[in-house]
């Protein structure tokens, strides 16, 4: 039989270089596809860009000569693909307009929806012939033989599973994609690199903002969205305590970077007022306004079809997350007309409009949305 044809999504780094690794052992035919989808001196990336003055060669560079050298090892082919302009107008833009209305969004999230899942997985099909698509996040993929239908599982690294930020895929995206690491844990992941002598087997994991990498977060979002000055709010006193650059460059919980020197004891960020440019936070002794305990949130998209795994699609309780690594919380998700209000067991600490719900039943993800309100 013809072996089937993976292409793997490789980004120099260790996790999809294993990947590519396991699958070759499984007898994939196994083609490497690098995704180039930042151009800093296009996209005016300026501010805040330490590659621009400390670095000989810019990470996205030195992560293609990685990529190279890893498909070099494993014996198999490695392609380039640009998806710039559509990075830009499918996750960049959305994700710049909502800090401009001071919510927080979530662009890996965005990035897996619109770019990895979506237009890699075209291209993956339409111009290399492949039959799957694989990446190396920490999560699974199952097919349900009584729902007939694809299921996204958490990983069984707890402490790296990403199904997360898996949340917006569909069943076409999920029937065309591999998971090699969703059995693994990281530790074990770096061993195999070694054992293998894989070039990026010690190098570090990436971080940072998906596909632009680390930055000044502050000066980089000063690029796209100019300075806006205000006053820094005690909430509970209404007393004038300091002074900001822009809302927008804060998010709900955020005590570093407030500036607030000589102050007895922290502050943390419980309110935004982009409006009138305030900012409303609160002490740490006092911390009873960073705690809701429900939230409203919209664009859902769920994975599964849910009147197959609850008894009552329009109000049931399953676990949630509503930041990533947060541990699951149970809750209550009711239908509204066009959202949803989901109700909290407990509540919940900094709960931040822009960032996703993302629901699950034990270990299946069974969808997310955005949070508004």
């Amino acid at each position: 039989m013809k072996k089937k044809k993976v292409i793997v999504g490789i980004s120099g780094g260790v996790d999809s270089a294993v990947s590519a690794l396991l699958l070759k052992k499984q007898g994939y035919d196994v083609v490497g596809l690098f995704m180039r989808n930042w151009d800093s001196n296009l996209n005016n990336d300026f501010l805040g860009n330490n590659d621009l003055t400390t670095n000989d060669i810019c990470t996205q560079e030195q992560d293609f000569n990685d990529a190279i050298e890893i498909c070099k090892q494993l014996d198999i082919p490695l392609n380039r693909i640009d998806f710039v302009k559509e990075y830009w107008d499918k996750v960049f833009i959305y994700f710049i307009k909502e800090y401009e209305k001071g919510r927080t969004p979530n662009p890996d999230i965005l990035c897996n929806k619109y770019i990895k899942f979506d237009l890699f997985l075209e291209e993956a099909m339409k111009s290399f012939n492949g039959d799957y698509i694989a990446m190396g996040h920490y999560a699974g993929v199952n097919f349900n033989q009584k729902t007939q239908e694809y299921e996204l599982l958490k990983g069984e690294d707890d402490t790296k599973d990403q199904s997360y930020f898996l949340c917006k895929l569909n069943q076409t995206m999920l029937s065309k994609s591999l998971f090699p690491l969703a059995s693994y844990k990281k530790r074990r992941v770096r061993e195999i690199a070694l054992e293998n002598k894989l070039v990026v087997s010690q190098k570090k994991d990436s971080t940072g903002i998906c596909f632009i990498g680390e930055r000044n977060f502050t000066q980089f979002l000063q690029n796209y969205i100019p300075n806006q000055n205000g006053e820094i709010i005690d909430i509970e006193t209404k007393a004038i305590i300091g002074h900001h650059i822009g809302v927008m460059y804060y998010t709900l919980g955020q005590r570093k970077g407030l500036n607030l020197g000589g102050q007895k004891e922290p502050y943390y960020v419980a309110k935004k007022d982009i409006e009138n440019k305030k900012i409303f936070v609160t002490r740490l002794s006092n911390d009873k306004y960073l705690y809701s305990d429900k939230c409203i949130v919209d664009d859902v998209n769920w994975i599964v079809s849910l009147e197959k795994y609850v008894e009552n699609p329009e109000s049931f309780r399953c676990s949630a997350k509503f930041r990533y690594r947060q541990q699951d919380v149970l809750v209550e998700v009711n239908k509204l007309n066009n959202n949803y209000l989901i109700i909290f067991d407990k509540k919940q600490r900094a709960v931040t409009p822009g960032q996703e719900a993302v629901f699950y039943l034990d270990n299946i993800c069974i969808g997310g949305g955005t949070i508004s309100e």
